[in-house]
């Protein structure tokens, strides 16, 4: 079993549900007022307010002109899940700010945005997972790559992705 933000289990059939949203994926200046703040709010709940990690979510990387916004959206056009896809200065792509509202969980919202992002990305990609999630970023093919590291009182882990499956 997999270990989801705020501690909640998924059993796997979330990873095979034929109704899974759209993906959508665009860089700031592309982004609808509405996506963005949904995109944003999502970011802080998860990360700001449940995980208690006062720091600045926003920043410079949200607005280079390489970075891509993936989301996805409930029925109401509400955004629920989210994920940032950047170049990474040693080559390749780097994935962060993975999240998903809490009532959104255990549906496969965070795996559809990994798979889209895997696709969208050019090879090494990068990323620096909660301990607790690197079970799950391995489901990818991702592995750790160097000394774990502590950011806000949560244990991180480096990890790398070098070759699709």
């Amino acid at each position: 079993m997999l270990v989801l933000h705020g501690g909640r289990r998924a059993d796997g059939r979330e990873l095979s549900d034929p109704e899974l949203p759209e993906v959508h994926a665009a860089r700031l200046n592309e982004l609808t007022p509405r996506a963005l703040l949904g995109i944003l709010a999502v970011r802080q709940a998860v990360f700001v307010v449940e995980q208690n990690c006062v720091y600045p979510d926003i920043d410079a990387s949200d607005a280079a002109a390489d970075t891509r916004h993936l989301w996805i959206e409930d029925a109401d056009g509400v955004v629920v899940s989210t994920l940032r896809l950047m170049s990474d200065a040693g080559g390749g792509h780097r994935i962060g700010r993975v999240a998903t509202d809490a009532a959104s969980r255990g549906r496969g919202y965070s795996s559809a945005l990994m798979r889209r992002a895997i696709e969208l990305a050019a090879l090494p990609i990068v990323l620096g997972a909660q301990a607790y999630l690197v079970g799950w970023y391995g489901t990818f093919g991702f592995e750790e790559h160097g000394a774990r590291w502590i950011e806000d009182g949560i244990e991180h882990a480096p990890m790398r992705l070098d070759v699709r499956r």
